[in-house]
């Protein structure tokens, strides 16, 4: 009797032991939706975004600091709050829904009591650079996230207010940011561009965000498909901009793993209770390998024969196809590695759209310092020649006087056909 009790004891400690928990990270999250502005139009969705959003991130295990319709004070009042608690985090995250603008490059957040008369009025905004100094606290990851590049009619008038001799330093939308690593930046869409508020509870964006938010997946992948389900549901007319800097994989819902002797048979396993969840990304990757592979796991479950129907279709010739088979959204990542003679290497995010069997991505406001664009035909085969315009930025790797026209040529495989490709990597020829 008494060895039962002990063995029952011990097995019970030796669950306690290897259960993971499901964070093991410190989190801190600050939502702010700014929407009843009292000198422009109310805009009705951020208090939903942010509202919706601290919801999501909170069972993701995040500590959340949620603020709507801040004047200037409580916004400062908040971010000081934030900064505070990123000292011991290991992840932060920024997410701001409401308006914004930018002025000679410098991104500022709007609250509910700004009024813009002249250029003095911007020290009544909150600069976006103070929010991100801030976040470089966190020991692992910074994310932020704006959904804040709507029509902005104070900026309007403040273009007004200066004349047209300088108006040209309040850009279109939101100035890009230079991510540091260990930092995501994702945008609700292309840098100098607005985005649309939307006519349901959320914006566009945060909709994406919240669909896709706590998926067990890679944070990389998370971003890129909510950037891909955005320019999908706009009919192709807002385009989020995305950069990450990161070393590694890192996941906001990873599986709960736990390792114990199990006191009893374990139930049989359905061969099938994976077949759903398999399907959905094998339907988005929507290759002939990707269908494959689902039929070689589950090859007596309920989308075998869909697969089968699927690989024979992808298989078929057809001449007529091929000109427009890698038509679509393609994102991925341009990789430039270091050079021999001191050079530094770097990488971003690239997202463009092939039509016809012609590709082209671009960057900020073409033309203009940091812009960038990419074109070229692919190939049968799926080779491509890319070539490469640009214009040197602020943090120019090459040290090029700001505004610099440069032209490179990139050697790219696409692998097709697809419609939206989630992991295309970009390799550039040395």
């Amino acid at each position: 009797m008494h060895r039962d009790v002990l063995f029952a004891f011990l097995a019970a400690l030796f669950l306690n032991l290897f259960v993971v928990p499901a964070f093991a990270d410190n989190r801190v999250a600050l939502v702010v939706g700014n929407g009843a502005y009292s000198r422009a139009p109310h805009l009705l969705n951020p208090v939903h975004d942010a509202e919706d959003v601290a919801a999501a991130l909170k069972r993701s295990g995040f500590e959340i600091i949620i603020a709507t319709d801040l004047d200037k004070a409580g916004m400062e009042d908040a971010i000081i709050k934030f900064a505070r608690a990123t000292r011991s985090a290991d992840v932060a995250m920024f997410y701001y829904s409401g308006h914004a603008l930018q002025f000679e490059g410098i991104n500022y957040l709007m609250p509910v009591d700004a009024q813009l008369n002249d250029e003095a009025d911007l020290r009544r905004m909150v600069r976006l650079d103070g929010v991100v100094a801030d976040m470089q606290q966190a020991k692992s990851l910074r994310i932020l996230v704006l959904d804040s590049c709507r029509d902005n009619p104070l900026a309007d008038q403040l273009k007004r207010s200066i004349g047209a001799a300088r108006s040209a330093s309040i850009g279109r939308g939101l100035a890009k940011i230079d991510s540091p690593e260990g930092m995501i930046v994702a945008y609700a869409t292309q840098a100098g561009r607005t985005a649309d508020d939307g006519d349901g509870r959320n914006s566009p964006y945060t909709a994406a965000f919240l669909k896709n938010v706590e998926a067990k997946e890679e944070i990389g992948t998370i971003f890129r498909r909510i950037s891909a389900e955005v320019y999908q549901a706009t009919h192709q007319a807002q385009l989020p901009e995305l950069s990450l800097s990161l070393i590694g994989e890192f996941y906001l819902n990873g599986k709960l793993q736990i390792t114990a002797t199990p006191a009893t048979t374990p139930a049989p396993v359905d061969p099938c209770a994976a077949a759903s969840d398999h399907w959905k990304s094998t339907e988005a990757i929507n290759t002939k390998p990707a269908y494959e592979d689902h039929l070689a796991r589950f090859p007596t479950c309920s989308f075998a024969s869909l697969a089968r129907t699927r690989i024979a279709s992808l298989s078929m010739p057809d001449a007529a196809k091929d000109g427009g088979r890698f038509d679509g959204i393609w994102l991925g990542t341009l990789v430039c590695e270091p050079t021999k003679s001191g050079l530094p290497g770097w990488k971003t995010e690239l997202t463009g759209r092939v039509t016809d069997g012609v590709f082209h991505a671009e960057f900020g406001r073409v033309g203009k310092p940091g812009s960038q664009t990419f074109d070229g035909t692919i190939e049968p085969d799926g080779t491509a020649d890319i070539l490469q315009k640009g214009w040197s930025g602020n943090r120019d790797p090459f040290h090029r006087p700001l505004g610099t026209e440069f032209n490179n040529k990139y050697l790219t495989k696409f692998d097709g056909p697809t419609e939206v490709a989630p992991d295309l990597t970009v390799l550039l020829a040395t």
